[in-house]
């Protein structure tokens, strides 16, 4: 039974998320370490320079001794030295650090989106996987980057001012800390919103780009359809509703941080109002007052960013939470523990009582047999959905069947390596896909392997050198993407050139000249005759026409094979080939 996909627009990933993006900080742990190291001197430099301006107070007001202020003064800049150069330094090894886990985090997402089974991209729309690899990528960027060492600055920072409040007056203390449990509680609660407001808002992000992506790619249907304003309209809705959620994360923050702000305001003239008085009662020195005052607006700026940054990391989280969804989605076809090995593929296939569906027992082909002997020409023609086209992804293992066996040369498929097997076989589609870049490269294909000269025999062999040197570049013509700038004829020619290049034992075409005209087709026709030449062919069609010197043509009826034999021997059976074929003729 076919593996249900777990890839929603929710994200729904349970596990310890915090737990799996700390595994990618252990290759750079000593930098990380250094970085906390750095912090903490930095935030011990912060706390130690109210404290040396309160004695400079004392010291001139107390004794009148300018001396002991210039050496307070001199050891306040030495202070603003060091803070300088530790915060410069932290800085460089934490972005530098985040990107290079950044740098990693989007290799390996776009690597185990290669390794996928076709069927995740059959039901996945490509905006949404997209958006994994860079948005939600780049969001765990501020989090390794800068809020887990500014967490860890803060929380020490404000454990570092209570103990120096508490060691200097505990008295005044108490009443700095008084507002302290409401805090915590608006912290608290907070961050229970902004966990929500985030994922809502990364949902909606995910969705618009969707969107965008097929309707970019569809933009040519919406024009002709003049479907427009409509189509407009849907995105206006999109858009709104993306707006809504970042409003709302909006309004979160701005009733979140002028709360925090009221409070350490009241905090401050509690201790203005206690801290005047015991100056004046001669409790405490005005140097310790001006400690205080500048220790409770330091102690709550980092309550309030602590907050915010836990609402950061809670983007992350939820960011990090549709990562992981992606990077434990399994490939439905995996490669066996140790692979058989082909000396070399000679193209002998053989379907063994085959049955397959794509979900549950929706059965796609049953039942299905039938031998490809090495270098036959064997064609599969049949109404739309008989199951011609998914033989043809079988045959490369693109899915695996339920029951039954495929074998090639007397191996299963199932104990060759993908690798070999998809190496052996060649593909030639209805629908030519052309990579941006110039024409060579779509030949070759990134393969280092295939020389210039392999390229240009390869062209010159299937009919595709005249028009390739007729372009004013010639194999170095750039190309954009899809190939719009060529003709369909000439991307089909291109792809036969890019299959010859890669000289496969087995030979597979679907549907290869339904979208040419029949000038070109002539063309076509003669460079499949030598492409097909000294290999295993598997054709599907729907012009009986290009079928019909096929060694052997079978008749696909419901996931059946209800007919098998040559043009001829169909015709005379009479049955559903001569039907078509009457049919065909007709048109």
């Amino acid at each position: 039974m076919a593996k249900k996909n777990n890839f929603d627009y929710e994200g729904a990933f349970h596990g310890s998320v915090l737990k799996r993006l700390m595994a990618y900080v252990k290759p750079y742990w000593h930098w990380m370490a250094l970085s906390f190291l750095l912090v903490l001197c930095i935030t011990g430099f912060e706390l130690y320079r109210p404290v040396l301006v309160g004695q400079a107070i004392d010291e001139f007001i107390g004794n009148g001794d300018f001396n002991k202020v210039k050496k307070i003064a001199l050891i306040y800049l030495l202070v603003l030295l060091g803070s300088f150069f530790c915060n410069f330094w932290q800085t460089w090894i934490l972005q530098l650090t985040g990107q290079s886990i950044i740098y990693n985090i989007r290799q390996e997402v776009f690597e185990h989106v290669h390794h996928l089974s076709l069927r995740f991209f059959d039901i996945t729309p490509v905006g949404r996987i997209v958006t994994r690899i860079t948005n939600d990528v780049e969001a765990l960027n501020e989090m390794y980057a800068n809020i887990l060492v500014k967490l860890f600055k803060n929380t020490v920072k404000i454990i570092g001012l209570a103990m120096v409040m508490v060691s200097i007056d505990i008295r005044l203390s108490l009443y700095a800390f008084l507002l302290l449990p409401l805090i915590i509680g608006l912290t608290v609660l907070f961050k229970t919103i902004s966990r929500a407001t985030y994922r809502l808002v990364r949902t909606k992000i995910t969705a618009i780009n969707t969107y965008l992506s097929e309707h970019l790619s569809g933009m040519k249907l919406i024009q002709i359809f003049a479907r427009e304003n409509e189509k407009f309209e849907e995105f206006k809705q999109k858009n709104t509703e993306l707006f809504k959620a970042n409003y709302r994360e909006m309004m979160v923050f701005a009733i979140f941080r002028p709360s925090i702000y009221i409070l350490s305001i009241i905090a401050l003239v509690i201790i203005i109002a206690v801290g005047g008085d015991s100056v004046l009662k001669g409790v405490i020195s005005i140097g310790t007052l001006y400690v205080f005052i500048q220790y409770i607006g330091s102690f709550f700026e980092p309550i309030q960013e602590l907050a915010e940054q836990l609402g950061t990391l809670q983007s992350a989280m939820a960011s990090a939470e549709k990562i992981f969804t992606v990077l434990d989605e399994k490939p439905l076809v995996v490669n066996p523990g140790a692979p058989r090995e082909l000396t070399g593929v000679k193209g002998r296939i053989e379907f063994e009582h085959v049955w397959f569906a794509y979900e549950g027992e929706n059965w796609i082909l049953k039942n299905v047999s039938f031998v490809i002997e090495q270098g036959q020409r064997i064609a599969f023609v049949g109404a739309t959905g008989a199951g011609k086209s998914s033989i043809l992804n079988l045959i490369g293992r693109y899915y695996d069947i339920q029951r039954g066996r495929i074998t090639v040369d007397g191996v299963d498929i199932r104990e060759l390596s993908t690798e070999q097997l998809r190496s052996a076989i060649g593909q030639v589609q209805q629908d030519v896909f052309i990579f941006t870049g110039d024409i060579k490269s779509n030949i070759r294909l990134k393969n280092d392997g295939i020389t210039d000269e392999r390229v240009r025999k390869a062209a010159e062999y299937v009919n595709a050198a005249g028009f390739i040197e007729r372009l004013e570049r010639a194999y170095e013509e750039a190309v954009t993407e899809r190939g719009t700038t060529l003709s369909a004829g000439q991307r089909q020619l291109l792809s036969f050139a890019r299959t010859l290049a890669y000289d496969p034992a087995i030979l597979v075409m679907d549907e290869a000249t339904a979208n040419i005209d029949t000038e070109t087709e002539q063309i076509i026709q003669d460079a499949l005759q030598k492409l097909m030449t000294g290999r295993t062919t598997i054709m599907v069609a729907h012009r009986l026409s290009t079928i019909q010197h096929a060694d052997k043509i079978l008749v696909m009826h419901k996931g059946e094979v209800r007919e098998t034999g040559t043009h001829q021997e169909l015709l005379n059976y009479g049955g559903i080939y001569k039907k078509l074929y009457e049919l065909q003729l007709r048109s």
